[in-house]
């Protein structure tokens, strides 16, 4: 009677002993090819989706802000006026932070993961002329009543 599989001793594949490239404790430095690193995420960057939204409410909230201090339209001119500077001002806000989530800064400033401080002179000129340009706008809407 012949033996079952438990009962015959494993035999090793056959192997030659002198196989190039290979010791006991793995393979030789010198055959081994250098490691290459790659990225596998795709690029970072702005999609349709997500900039038509953004125009979009920019347009109509611009064209809303306008057409009203141009023409000055009646009593509601300041109240369109004040909805479309509102609007226009969502979008860009939004556009701000969809732009900072694909990794885009405003010039000047250091990008998201540095560790650097940003230059306070920077931020004093942004936010100078963002208080400029809404007092502007708000002198202009105070000035249709």
């Amino acid at each position: 009677m012949e033996a079952g599989p438990r009962d015959r001793e494993p035999t090793a594949p056959d192997i030659p002993e002198a196989s190039p490239g290979l010791s006991p404790d793995g393979p030789e430095d010198e055959t081994t090819t250098p490691e290459v690193e790659v990225e596998l995420r795709p690029q970072r960057r702005m999609r349709i989706w997500q900039l038509a939204p953004i125009v979009g409410l920019a347009a109509i909230g611009s064209l809303m802000f306008a057409f009203p201090l141009a023409f000055g339209t009646g009593d509601g001119g300041a109240v369109v006026a004040m909805l479309g500077l509102l609007i226009s001002c969502c979008a860009a806000g939004w556009g701000m932070m969809a732009a900072r989530r694909v990794g885009h800064t405003w010039p000047g400033l250091p990008t998201r993961a540095s560790g650097e401080r940003p230059d306070w002179r920077v931020i004093a000129l942004y936010v100078s002329v963002a208080a400029a340009l809404v007092a502007l706008a708000v002198w202009r809407v105070a000035r249709l009543r």
